[in-house]
């Protein structure tokens, strides 16, 4: 790779001056974008850096050489160092007027790192309609095609997997949130938005891949079968790839099946990213109600314990191992070490063989009352159990002959209320759900702070 990327490439954005150098290359890059190519006359450019310096909100630059120059100076100063970490080209033309290139590299990376940070999500739809038109089509270069077909196809699987990867990430960042507040911020506010409304929910509707894939894979199966479209695609590919026509005509039946094969074994993926987006609901909404529980019985008593000891463990920035020296555990836990004493420790006597006498068993009918008790208590344990189908009907009776109500309308007395809220709230994403929501303004109600919503009765077709 450095044999094509400059070795000193990465050095200005692992630098301590990372921000300034940053902003200076989003200056040139905006200005060189609006061009007709990614040439600019040097004095333009100096005068935009020279104009970033001279604002007041620019960066502060720690170099000993920086220091005491005025902003065209820093400009030019800029400028250099650019050139000499690979990023820009400046070259003489014909008239003298030396121009400013960006290299051609340095664009692709500027495009993908602002792709980044604007948090730009990949268009499924389009990646799947434009395998499925390609398909379709009736065309005099097939192998172009076919070329278009297996990145598109490439660039849908990568961003199926980045989708699966994105919410593992925010299944291992819920260890940072404290409070049940915290938690439930980042599930509605970052996660929802970001992973969910984006990405997800658009994969499971409009972006669908089951509504497209039978006829992509019958197309492709059927070209596969087609002397005529493997020979003129591999003379094609041929040409273009520079080798021997046989060998292209495999590349063609290797490129069709690869395709093939990635639309059949998508399922995986799919129900891989089901999976983790049902996980990390749960995850959030245990970890919530973990920080709810409260009480003297024993699973609020082992909380606080293990409460205090987080806190413990953060507020002094222990490892993991810094357990062992928070001195309140030994009033609460003593392990006794044993060791063997010798091999003969492990030695059973054999006991004499001793005459069996049964005994009487005795028949003892069954307490029907106790029984009773306890068939009632499981019935009302599993009766406080919620799914989709209790928090469907929970919402089917309290909107009643309304088509709609505001979330806040929703009974806020105790815990449970504020939880089949959040329910509410998380099953209204499915489309097999009698409902639907949509986002309002943040408000507080019965001493919870929380962003209401408005509950749709689905129109039924």
């Amino acid at each position: 790779m450095f044999h094509i990327i400059d070795e000193r490439f990465f050095v200005p954005l692992a630098s301590p001056n990372k921000l300034v150098y940053w902003e200076c290359i989003c200056k040139l890059f905006s200005v060189m974008d609006h061009q007709l190519s990614f040439g600019v006359d040097r004095d333009v450019v100096v005068e935009e850096l020279q104009y970033y310096f001279e604002q007041t909100q620019a960066a502060d630059f720690d170099e000993e050489e920086f220091q005491g120059k005025n902003a065209r100076d820093k400009a030019n100063w800029m400028l250099r160092k650019l050139e000499n970490y690979g990023w820009i080209d400046i070259e003489t033309d014909k008239s003298y007027v030396q121009r400013v290139n960006f290299k051609e590299y340095a664009v692709k990376i500027i495009k993908t790192l602002l792709e980044i940070a604007e948090g730009k999500q990949i268009e499924y739809q389009g990646y799947i309609y434009t395998i499925y038109s390609l398909v379709r089509g009736t065309t005099d270069n097939p192998g172009i095609v076919l070329l278009s077909i297996v990145e598109n196809t490439d660039m849908l699987i990568t961003g199926l997997k980045n989708l699966s990867s994105g919410i593992k990430h925010y299944i291992d960042e819920l260890t940072k949130y404290k409070t049940p507040a915290e938690i439930m911020d980042v599930l509605f506010n970052d996660y929802i938005e970001n992973i969910v409304d984006k990405a997800y929910h658009r994969l499971l509707t409009s972006d669908n891949v089951s509504k497209f894939r039978p006829e992509i894979i019958e197309r492709l199966e059927s070209k596969s079968h087609s002397k005529a479209y493997v020979e003129k695609a591999g003379a094609e590919l041929a040409s273009i790839r520079e080798i021997a026509p046989e060998e292209a005509e495999e590349l063609v039946y290797h490129y069709i099946h690869q395709v093939i094969d990635a639309f059949q074994n998508m399922d995986e993926i799919l129900a891989e990213i089901n999976r983790k987006n049902t996980q990390y609901q749960r995850a959030a909404i245990n970890r919530a109600k973990f920080y709810l529980i409260g009480g003297e019985d024993v699973r609020g008593q082992i909380k606080d314990i293990l409460s205090e000891m987080n806190e413990k463990i953060n507020r002094e920035n222990m490892d993991l191992g810094g357990i062992y020296r928070i001195e309140f555990l030994d009033d609460l836990i003593r392990i006794y070490s044993s060791a063997v004493i010798d091999e003969k420790s492990f030695y059973t006597p054999i006991e004499g063989k001793k005459t069996f006498e049964p005994e009487i068993i005795q028949q003892e009918e069954p307490d029907t009352e106790l029984r009773n008790e306890k068939k009632r208590k499981m019935l009302e344990k599993l009766a406080r159990v919620l799914n989709p189908e209790k928090i469907d009907g929970y919402v089917e009776k309290q909107l009643g002959e309304r088509p709609e109500m505001l979330a806040s309308e929703l009974p806020l007395d105790t815990t449970d209320d504020f939880v089949k809220m959040i329910y509410v709230r998380l099953y209204g994403q499915r489309k097999n759900m009698k409902y639907v929501v949509s986002v309002r303004e943040t408000i507080q109600k019965e001493g919870y702070q929380f962003t209401d919503f408005t509950i749709r009765k689905k129109v039924q077709k």
